[in-house]
């Protein structure tokens, strides 16, 4: 969940400090107030596309910062271990800097990432629907996405499996295609492979090679300086015939030392002082005399290391800049050598393959077809039950399917969402029936259904009761309030009886500090909460009846929280 959110200098904001806590809490305002720009500012810590246009006017750079926690059986944990980024005290503290130049800063627990990385994390982390979404609900292409996720598990092996067959299907099926085109081509291409692989394989390159030869051409390269610099650290250490060295030196100081330490602290620590130096520099004497031992003058060696430092930079000058890309290259062709060598006998040995390769992939797409339909099923029923909580009850839902001619990328059919409105109406696809508000509890049904396996911990819903009111209004509360026992809701809304059940609330407002328009967040204690719902069921003249009626409306929010 978001714990804290810090804002800095982001369009009309300032700078806004807020404390989020479990349940559910609602942004409520005036139009305009920047209540959406908080959900945007929420939207880019989860990697939304950033632009200098987000950049308060005459400020450098914004800076948006929160905190998260969450359940240690997290997917955030699990994405966060696999990218190598530390969480041992379980907080996660996202951060985006967006700069007046357009220049993006990205951080993970102060680790930089790319917009991509924290997009990924993101993801696992805020769930913000808002009215895109409703957008995304019109535009059929989305519909079998939306229908896979809901499946989850019992689908997601099947699609992973058709997909991986998919693009074996499309490699084989390009090749036979590029083969007919052009044999020369295809000869051509058939020698450079088997050439490349042939001098990389003659080669036999080591990763990590290239840096062991180079230490030791260095040393080879330096043994006159290496040499005179070992002989004349061990003189100097251990002496000459007539001339003590350092070592025994030290050692007669120390045995100096050891005779008055007893007579005061002072001298015992210089005395242990001696003792640490005089074993440390008996080391050193002995790691002088065994690298002079070491010490090996070889032309030939370094000849032969030459030439294959030589050998090594000309395939990294063809194939990648280091070992490790030069074998990962070595991989890429060596498959694609054998794949071609396999399917090199004739071109009806390739389109055989081909034709085995559809068959199957249609058998594929046949197991997820099937599956996507048993779980279109769930998701019906599912639906109708989340609408009749919505005063939906007479609208049906259904998943159409229709086969493709050809074989697609995503399965065997085209899916999108039917629905009638009305009983004696026809079906009708979803994009062409459905009003604004019928999209919202449409909306809000399948958000319900997916929030209980997403394990998204916090969720943020900008205006979602667009279009509706009355008993409408307090049964999209009521489900958005049922969301919040399993995940963290944030809610900016213009209802009343959505704000009533919420179990934080604050108000935002713009106010003008210095000829510059500035947001402010207030949390509401329960005097100004009132005030707050009376406005909104008002307007701006705030009676003694609307004052009663957001009382009550409070009071029937607890009460109807107490039920769920």
């Amino acid at each position: 969940m978001l714990q804290e959110l810090s804002i800095k200098n982001f369009a009309i904001i300032d700078h806004l400090d807020v404390t989020f806590k479990n349940g559910m809490t609602v942004l409520t305002g005036e139009t305009g107030a920047g209540k959406s720009i908080i959900i945007d500012a929420v939207g880019l810590l989860a990697g939304g596309r950033g632009s200098a246009s987000f950049v308060r006017t005459g400020t450098a750079k914004a800076v948006i910062q929160g905190s998260f926690v969450f359940p240690d059986n997290g997917t955030t944990y699990q994405v966060l271990d696999d990218l190598g980024i530390d969480h041992d005290d379980g907080s996660v503290i996202l951060q985006r800097e967006i700069h007046a130049n357009g220049r993006n800063v990205c951080r993970v627990n102060g680790m930089m990432v790319n917009t991509s990385t924290l997009k990924r994390i993101g993801e696992t982390a805020v769930d913000i629907h808002g009215q895109n979404e409703h957008q995304e609900l019109m535009r059929p292409e989305k519909h079998l996405g939306m229908l896979d996720e809901f499946a989850g598990a019992t689908v997601a092996p099947l699609v992973d499996q058709y997909r991986t067959t998919y693009q074996a299907y499309t490699k084989l099926r390009s090749m036979l295609e590029s083969r007919r085109a052009n044999e020369k081509e295809w000869a051509q291409h058939l020698d450079m492979l088997t050439f490349q692989v042939n001098e990389i394989e003659s080669a036999q390159l080591q990763a990590g090679e290239e840096a062991q030869l180079t230490a030791e051409r260095d040393r080879l390269d330096n043994y006159q300086k290496i040499n005179d610099a070992l002989q004349k650290t061990q003189v100097i250490l251990t002496g000459e015939e007539t001339t003590p060295g350092v070592n025994d030196q030290l050692s007669d100081a120390l045995q100096a030392m050891q005779g008055i330490a007893d007579f005061d602290p002072a001298f015992q620590q210089i005395t242990s002082g001696l003792e640490t130096a005089y074993y440390a520099l008996t080391d050193a004497v002995g790691d002088v005399s065994s690298q002079l031992d070491l010490q090996d003058w070889d032309e030939g060696r370094l000849d032969e290391i030459e030439r294959r430092l030589e050998v090594i930079n000309q395939l990294k000058y063809k194939y990648g800049d280091s070992e490790e890309q030069v074998l990962k290259y070595y991989d890429q062709i060596a498959a694609e050598l054998k794949q071609m060598r396999a399917t090199d006998e004739t071109a009806d040995d390739l389109e055989d393959q081909v034709t085995a390769q559809e068959s199957a992939l249609r058998q594929l797409g046949e197991q997820l077809s099937q599956a996507r339909q048993q779980a279109a099923k769930h998701l019906e029923k599912a639906i109708h039950g989340e609408l009749a909580d919505l005063y939906m009850d007479k609208t049906v839902f259904e998943v159409h399917f229709d086969r493709s001619k050809t074989l697609l990328s995503t399965g065997l059919d085209h899916v999108e969402f039917y629905l009638r409105t009305n009983p004696g109406e026809a079906m009708l696809p979803l994009a062409k029936v459905a009003s604004g508000g019928e999209l919202s509890r449409i909306m809000l049904a399948l958000k319900t259904i997916f929030s209980e396996s997403q394990g998204v911990t916090s969720i943020i819903f900008d205006e979602v009761d667009t279009g509706v009111s009355g008993r409408v209004a307090q049964a999209i509360a009521e489900k958005i309030s049922g969301i919040a026992h399993d995940s963290q809701v944030l809610c900016i809304t213009h209802l009343p009886q959505v704000a009533a059940m919420a179990d934080h609330h604050y108000f935002i407002a713009k106010h003008i500090v210095g000829e510059r328009t500035e947001t402010k967040l207030t949390r509401l204690n329960a005097h100004k909460r009132v005030a707050e719902l009376a406005r909104m069921s008002a307007g701006t003249e705030v009676t003694k009846l609307a004052l009663e009626h957001a009382q009550e409306l409070l009071t029937l929010a607890d009460e109807a929280k107490k039920k769920n």
